[in-house]
C-alpha cells in the first residue's frame, strides 16, 4: 500500500500536471525510514522506497514544472499508534515515547498538515526532492 498508492496516484495526475506545466506532489513517508526502529523492517523498507520514488520523480518531473517532496512524520497520534508503540496507548506508555523525543512529545496530525501546507505553497516554490522529517528532531 505504501508504494502502490504512490504509483497509482502518479500515473493518474502526472499527465494532467505535465500538460499544465505545473504541479506539486507531496508523498507521505516516515521518519522510521531515516532512523529505523527494530521490529519494523518491512514497513521501513516500503517507506524507504517512498523516499527514493520522491527523489527520482523530483528529478524526472522538474522540467515539466512539477515539484515532488515527501513529509516523513515520526510516531504520532494515528490509528497505527499502538502498533508502533507495541503496547497499549495509555498516558503512562505515551509519556515513555514523549521522553524519547527531543521536543518532548509525539507527532500531532496538525504537525504533518502544516508541513504539507508549506510544501504545497508558493513559499516552497524552490523546494524539490526533499524528505522533510516532522518528528521533533528524533531522526536527527
Amino acid at each position: 500500500m505504501n508504494v502502490k498508492s504512490i504509483f497509482l496516484m502518479s500515473r493518474a495526475v502526472i499527465p494532467f500536471m505535465a500538460s499544465q506545466r505545473s504541479g506539486t506532489i507531496i508523498n507521505i513517508g516516515s521518519a522510521a525510514s531515516l532512523r529505523p526502529p527494530p521490529g519494523l523492517t518491512w514497513y521501513c523498507a516500503t517507506k524507504g522506497a517512498v523516499n527514493l520514488v520522491t527523489k527520482s520523480l523530483a528529478l524526472e518531473l522538474a522540467a515539466d514544472g512539477i515539484r515532488v517532496n515527501c513529509v516523513a512524520p515520526g510516531i504520532g497520534e494515528s490509528a497505527l499508534l499502538e502498533s508502533f508503540m507495541g503496547v497499549s496507548d495509555t498516558p503512562g506508555n505515551r509519556r515513555k515515547f514523549d521522553t524519547m523525543n527531543p521536543l518532548g512529545r509525539i507527532t500531532k496530525p496538525a504537525d504533518v498538515a502544516n508541513a504539507c501546507v508549506y510544501l504545497a505553497s508558493d513559499e516552497s516554490a524552490y523546494v524539490n526532492g526533499v524528505i522533510l522529517p516532522v518528528d521533533g528532531g528524533r531522526s536527527a
